[in-house]
């Protein structure tokens, strides 16, 4: 006699098993190391001077080099792709994230995300799905939260929908609420060392910068960072499965190409060493290996911190496209990729 058992295996979720104010505690906890570091600039290319000497980093305040903002965020991202967004089509954009405290070598990262919002598609076949993640370390202090809302297939088209809830997200984080890290003292700000002369007086408001560089994604790679990140979603890393998707390809992970436009901004932005707040992000056309990735920049804001005479906030608006030089500046257009609207701290003289 055959005696039947629950599948072992999990299938992920879909549009159909999502609910308003359901809580996801996500598996499996993180630590982050000196590898995963070395292994980020080895994919990225980032070289701003606080994440790449803790001799620098020491000068600044701080007990040593912190993991890049965007390494932690990946990380903390990647937690919840098997709950969130396995059987995704697509992340759609981002909002309210703030980074609150940084990570060292050798911290654990854990992540929970809370439903906030579900809408069906019109196809009916697919459902976007509202979430607000947040990110702690081994002692329970928050590192990082933000907001995200992502495409998911539905099981059967023919389930029902549920009541449509658009959750209302702030368009921006106002400077208020950043945060300048614990012990951070950027007054003897060493701009030899650190690769650019510019620092926060030097921008103004609706400047626009052209990084010029591109880099080109490989297979191997995107393939790479998106283990590194165990980002689990198909759409990313299964060929067997996408060979038959919208696309007929994987699709890079978005999350990379921010990472690859925040690297490129370093020629224009070296002095940016932290970003301290995601406003915004959309991720306006897929990118696949093979594409060369450029980017521009234009300073939205600029704002002073309560307190502070070292360090002010710029509000960035980054545009990657694929393929397409930025020397005009591109806002629209199958060529771009990415717009991602955040603020970072810089050294004010």
């Amino acid at each position: 006699m055959t005696t039947k058992t629950a599948p072992k295996t999990a299938k992920g979720n879909f549009f159909e098993d999502f609910k308003v104010g359901q809580e996801l505690v996500h598996a499996t906890p993180r630590t982050v190391t000196d590898g995963d570091v070395a292994l980020y600039t080895a994919l990225t290319g980032s070289r701003f001077v606080v994440q790449s000497s803790a001799a620098f980093a020491r000068s600044a305040g701080l007990k040593g080099a912190p993991v890049d903002d965007l390494l932690t965020f990946h990380v903390v991202f990647g937690k919840t792709v098997p709950d969130v967004s396995l059987n995704a089509v697509a992340n759609l954009g981002y909002a309210q994230g703030r980074f609150h405290k940084l990570v060292a070598p050798g911290t654990t990262l854990s992540t929970v995300s809370t439903v906030i919002g579900l809408k069906e598609n019109s196809n009916k076949e697919t459902g976007t799905v509202y979430v607000r993640s947040t990110g702690r370390d081994d002692l329970g202090d928050l590192v990082l939260d933000y907001c995200r809302w992502v495409m998911v297939r539905k099981r059967d088209k023919a389930s029902p929908a549920p009541e449509a809830v658009v959750p209302e997200l702030a368009p921006v984080v106002t400077p208020d609420f950043l945060t300048v890290p614990a012990g951070l003292d950027l007054s003897s700000f060493d701009t030899a060392l650190s690769g650019s002369p510019h620092l926060w007086d030097d921008y103004a408001v609706g400047e626009k910068i052209d990084h010029v560089d591109g880099m080109t994604i490989e297979e191997a790679e995107h393939m790479m960072a998106t283990r590194l990140y165990q980002n689990t979603a198909r759409v990313h890393f299964n060929q067997f499965t996408e060979k038959d998707g919208r696309f007929g390809r994987r699709l890079m992970y978005g999350g990379h190409i921010i990472s690859l436009a925040r690297a490129l901004s370093f020629n224009g932005l070296g002095n940016a060493v932290f970003v301290a707040a995601i406003n915004g992000g959309r991720h306006a056309a897929p990118t696949f290996a093979g594409d060369t990735v450029f980017a521009w920049s234009e300073v939205k804001d600029k704002a002073e911190i309560e307190g502070r005479k070292d360090v002010g906030a710029l509000r960035i608006r980054t545009l990657a496209t694929k393929n397409l030089p930025c020397a005009d500046f591109p806002e629209s257009g199958e060529n771009v990729v990415l717009d991602f609207d955040y603020w970072v701290l810089i050294p004010r003289r």
